[in-house]
């Protein structure tokens, strides 16, 4: 293996799939999806069926308990209500702090998480697919560039000098990440970023706002 991807089966980690099997072969890449006990598993269901488009290895595991005490409102645990807003007007309401669907540290949990699988299976790289638009204004701090370089040292030197990470869409809005995602020929159609547990996407909620406005940037409607 060359490539581990933590791939969620949403439209950063399946770009982020794409660019690694490109790159690499789909023989050299496994993705990596990880459970932390959100309120639905249409994601995960998702990353099944892309893992089986791409042809590659995929291996899951269950983090829940770790958050199991977190009231984020992505978790089964909370009580509190996903919000239905844009990212930018619930931040008015956080004074500074991340939105209610950050997840505590999740991405430094899964890239730490991820740097020790990548090792035992020989990979070089892990792939994540933070964008600006979701480290704007703090909403999720564990997306930033500063985050990125923090971590990816963190993993470097705690590697021996074996593993890198890599962030291919740091600088890019979901927008540019759509974009590249086209040019791949991604399936966006088999992907899924809504927050809600329904049939289909719920159109509202803040990572919907944003896959939504991301395809129109690109002079089409959303392919889900």
């Amino acid at each position: 293996m060359e490539a581990l991807v933590l791939f969620s089966g949403g439209i950063d980690s399946t770009t982020c799939l794409a660019i690694a099997v490109e790159k690499y072969g789909k023989e050299n890449v496994l993705a990596l999806s990880l459970s932390y006990g959100q309120k639905h598993s249409n994601e995960l269901e998702a990353a099944k069926k892309l893992a089986a488009y791409y042809g590659v290895q995929r291996k899951a595991m269950d983090l829940s308990q770790i958050f199991q005490d977190s009231d984020c409102s992505l978790l089964q645990g909370s009580a509190e209500e996903i919000p239905t807003e844009s990212y930018a007007e619930q931040l008015k309401k956080t004074d500074g702090k991340p939105v209610s669907t950050y997840v505590p540290f999740r991405n430094g949990l899964f890239l730490s998480v991820a740097a020790s699988i990548a090792l035992s299976f020989g990979c070089h790289e892990i792939y994540y697919g933070a964008h600006s638009d979701d480290a704007a204004g703090n909403a999720y701090p564990d997306c930033s560039i500063e985050f990125n370089e923090a971590i990816n040292r963190a993993i470097h030197l705690g590697s021996g000098s074996q593993l890198t990470v890599v962030a291919p869409f740091i600088g890019m809005n979901k927008a540019q990440v759509v974009a590249e995602g086209l040019r791949l020929h991604v399936p966006y159609e088999l992907t899924w970023s809504c927050y809600m547990g329904k049939d289909k996407p719920c159109g509202v909620c803040g990572t919907c706002r944003d896959r939504i406005a991301a395809f129109r940037a690109n002079g089409i409607e959303d392919l889900q």
